[in-house]
């Protein structure tokens, strides 16, 4: 199973309770251990987190160098855990905007937490999922007789993908937005959508868990009809059993 989720609401978090947007996004971090043990706990496959997205770098420069100064910090206190937990660590999206300090920790924690089995984090940082659709595509130069599989493919090497990880089954947004913002649009083409007024640093397990119950109670159809309906309507297309003149006489 592929979950995803689009960590909303640390800077409103924080400015409700007085306090400058830096802390909501360090809070923040916490949540994400919470999640990815939440994740392992419940057997997924595959946790992909929205962190940074290219439009963000339009944010104001203390806060964007904040969040960056954040990342390279999880990713080094992070690792002991993944190991001690088997989880691998993927971070997503473009990597030609990111400083080398930040580089170095990404590199140094894919490199060590490579062969984790239990779950596999991807983290998408400078991240849009137009860009990578686009330079997909351009990558393949011409696209007549290519496969929705060639795409998938592309994909993953423009975006850094180290693991082949599949349309995304659940979608969780936080922080009570309802928009997908760029963030795995290919992937989710049929993705469940579960949006919580929860704020992201309030993120826990057991909101994880009320997420994936939701989920269970949803009818995955992927454009087909619910079985019941399809055999109704095809008691309906029957053919009659009396002749065509007595069923019109009638």
């Amino acid at each position: 199973m592929h979950v995803a989720i689009i960590m909303d609401g640390n800077g409103r978090w924080a400015l409700r309770r007085g306090r400058a947007r830096g802390a909501g996004h360090a809070h923040g971090a916490r949540a994400v251990r919470a999640a990815t043990e939440a994740a392992v706990g419940a057997g997924i496959e595959t946790l992909t987190l929205y962190a940074f997205s290219s439009d963000n770098w339009a944010r104001p420069a203390g806060e964007v160098a904040s969040l960056m100064r954040l990342f390279r910090r999880y990713l080094k206190v992070e690792t002991k855990r993944c190991l001690l937990n088997d989880v691998r660590v993927n971070v997503i999206g473009r990597r030609d905007r990111l400083d080398f300090s930040l580089l170095r920790a990404i590199e140094r924690c894919e490199r060590l937490t490579q062969s984790g089995r239990a779950l596999t984090l991807r983290i998408a940082i400078d991240y849009s999922s137009r860009y990578n659709i686009l330079a997909a595509a351009r990558s393949l130069g011409d696209l007549r007789g290519r496969s929705e599989q060639d795409l998938s493919k592309a994909l993953d090497v423009v975006s850094h993908s180290a693991v082949e990880a599949g349309p995304v089954d659940l979608l969780i947004r936080t922080g009570a937005e309802q928009r997908l913002s760029d963030f795995l649009l290919w992937e989710c083409a049929y993705a469940e959508l579960y949006f919580t007024d929860c704020m992201w640093p309030d993120f826990d397990g057991d909101v994880f868990r009320r997420a994936l119950r939701a989920y269970t109670r949803r009818e995955r159809r992927f454009g087909r009809l619910a079985p019941a309906v399809g055999e109704e309507l095809a008691k309906d297309a029957a053919p009659s059993a009396a002749p065509l003149r007595e069923t019109v006489s009638a």
